[in-house]
């Protein structure tokens, strides 16, 4: 009787689980189906002033029975799917502001997919221009006056919004803004070439040397394919690739580049790349970096629109953009709508719907992203396209997450008003204290030999552009001799730092050139258990040391960006490192630490610390083995919450 009443229960469970699944598929087929069922799709080529015509795709709601405001993503990352009969599964900022009905449009921007034109990355702003000259905050209002004119069943009312480049044409979108345009949100956007993605303080980061050819293949007419291709590397050691590689130049082979003398290994893998020539020609902060920059024009953003600027803290492509967009417009526009959301994500996490929020192996909690999309992102968006639009939103200035404490909080301006300087010396005994010990002539030494750079990252592995680093474990680092730590004692009252960080370093080299890395470490106590599965199985939360910030800056900028100058070998020299804002408190327990290193392989290229004047031009004999002295009245200034 026991057997067959458990075979009856086997059957009822078995039955029950195949029921689940049978759900569970049509539940995720009609959410697939969601946009087919409930947008209408239009194809449409829109004229510029220029008579250039840009590809537009609308989703319009299949309920005409009121009218919506449009939400407008201008990308240089396609509109695809491409037919009128192909759509997208997920259309829009977040699910939310999907499914309770926009008008959702998506523009390739000039030069790109099934634009007209000819693309250039970061295009330059154009001031005082004339009547047919265009750029991209032209095109997006010609754009936004055709869409206000001609799409049936809006409002009147236009935002803007994208992540990454998309981020960088939203921010585009506010200057010289259209009146309908009424909020923009840019999102980890680039701000300036020379300070985002592909260079950090002019370190170039080779490990983005893959992603070039995606910016920099030329295209002179319209295409629903892919027209550039990527580099190969055949194999899984991004490391020792590039530490055979060599110099700079002779990565040379993947292009076709000319101008320099060098010898092709696979001419049938090599791309046609203007993004690679133009790093290559402008080694410096010049007039070709100056003009493509974003951030010096956000005194041209009208009041009319109001602007949310989102950010990930452990984002290792795009922290300067955002940061640098929203206190630009702070500084010329005091009196707008401008509000900024830091969270503990990587590039564009926040928009992802998955509930456990980690960034590589460190877990912060559970629905960040999920409560951002419905709690701040829906809401802003609502209240300016929907609302009466007052700066009354509801929303606060600044919505950051402190990363040490995993927690939310709300200020009404960034950093925070009682936020104040605090200095910590890099002693002798390498030791970190307000307190400084010893003499400011002492010095610690360690050799940067050129054949053994310090890794990025203990992984090895191939990556196409590299996240998880910003959070990774850096006992590794912390074990070289080439690598210098400062530690504070365990601390004993919580430190909270909330703003930007400036590494005051005093140092020497026997070269004439050389990279300084700086990276904030939280020490976590040693009897810390794993929280996340999902750690890397040879890591453990004791004593793991978190990396809460990092930079570097090429010494020969040490000066001025645009103007580069040499080391004098052995002579005490001032470097300043801005490090980008925190907001991460030391709890408690854990222990600050600073290391200071001048490699930083091949997340950045190898300084060769011989001054050459055109480092993509150095040859095999440049890079020397040299000797770097720290001297002990180096300094970290901290933003500190009081």
């Amino acid at each position: 009787m026991k057997k067959q009443f458990s075979f009856v229960l086997l059957a009822l469970l078995l039955s029950f689980s195949c029921a689940r699944k049978k759900q569970s598929t049509a539940n995720q087929k009609q959410e697939d189906n969601y946009v087919q069922n409930h947008y209408n799709k239009k194809e449409v080529k829109i004229t510029m002033r220029d008579g250039v015509k840009l590809h537009a795709t609308i989703y319009s709601p299949k309920d005409t029975s009121k009218k919506y405001p449009i939400l407008l993503q201008r990308t240089p990352y396609s509109c695809q799917p491409y037919g009128e009969g192909k759509f997208r599964k997920r259309i829009g900022p977040n699910p939310l502001l999907m499914k309770e009905g926009n008008i959702i449009v998506y523009e390739d921007v000039r030069g790109r997919w099934m634009s007209e034109g000819v693309y250039d990355n970061m295009r330059a702003y154009i001031p005082n221009k004339k009547e047919k000259q265009a750029d991209e905050t032209t095109d997006t209002y010609d754009t936004i006056d055709w869409l206000v004119k001609n799409v049936p069943n809006n409002n009147g009312k236009v935002g803007t919004w994208g992540i990454s480049y998309p981020g960088h044409y939203a921010t585009v979108s506010t200057i010289d803004a259209h009146p309908a345009l009424k909020a923009a949100s840019p999102q980890a956007c680039i701000g300036d070439f020379f300070f985002d993605d592909f260079h950090h303080n002019g370190a170039f980061l080779l490990s983005y040397f893959r992603a070039i050819s995606l910016f920099g293949t030329y295209k002179d007419q319209p295409t629903d394919s892919a027209w550039y291709s990527f580099p190969e590397m055949k194999t899984q050691d991004q490391y020792q690739f590039f530490l055979d590689k060599g110099p700079l130049k002779n990565l040379n082979e993947y292009f076709q580049y000319d101008k320099l003398d060098t010898k092709v290994v696979d001419s049938k893998n090599r791309i046609d790349d203007f993004f690679w020539k133009e790093i290559v020609e402008h080694p410096n902060y010049d007039s070709t970096w100056q003009s493509k920059g974003i951030i010096q024009h956000l005194n041209k953003v009208p009041s009319s629109v109001a602007t949310m600027v989102v950010g990930g803290w452990f984002d290792a492509e795009d922290l300067y953009g955002p940061l640098e967009t929203y206190k630009g417009i702070e500084k010329h526009q005091p009196n707008n709508y401008n509000t900024m959301v830091f969270g503990p994500w990587d590039h564009g996490g926040w928009s992802r719907n998955k509930v456990k929020n980690t960034v590589g192996n460190y877990y912060f909690g559970d629905s960040i992203s999920l409560n951002f999309q419905k709690e701040i992102e829906t809401k802003f968006f609502n209240h300016f396209l929907k609302s009466d639009g007052s700066n009354n939103s509801g929303l606060p200035e600044a919505y950051v997450f402190d990363t040490g404490k995993k927690e939310w909080q709300s200020y009404d301006v960034w950093p925070p008003k009682n936020a104040g300087k605090q200095s910590f010396f890099l002693n002798k005994n390498q030791s970190l204290s307000e307190k400084h010990d010893g003499k400011f002539t002492d010095e610690i030494k360690f050799v940067s030999d050129v054949k053994h750079p310090v890794p990025y990252s203990e992984d090895i592995k191939t990556v196409f552009t590299p996240r998880k680093y910003m959070t990774d474990d850096q006992r590794f680092a912390a074990r070289r001799p080439d690598v210098l730590v400062f530690e504070t004692e365990i601390l004993d009252n919580d430190v909270t730092l909330a703003g930007d960080i400036l590494a005051k370093l005093k140092v020497a080299t026997t070269g004439s050139a050389a990279d300084w890395i700086v990276k904030v470490i939280d020490v976590h106590p040693h009897d810390l258990k794993n929280d996340n599965e999902e750690m890397q199985g040879h890591l453990k939360l004791s004593n793991y040391h978190l990396m809460v910030r990092s930079e570097v800056l090429r010494g020969r900028f040490r000066n001025s960006f645009a103007k580069p100058e040499p080391f004098t070998p052995n002579k005490k020299t001032d470097v300043n490192i801005k490090l980008q804002d925190v907001f991460h408190t030391f709890k408690k327990g854990h222990k600050i630490q600073i290391q200071v290193q001048s490699t930083w392989f091949p997340l950045i290229d190898l300084n060769p610390q011989t001054y050459v004047d055109n480092i993509y031009k150095a040859n095999e004999e440049d890079f020397k083995t040299q000797t770097h002295s720290v001297f002990t009245d180096s300094k970290i200034e901290f933003t500190v919450l009081k």
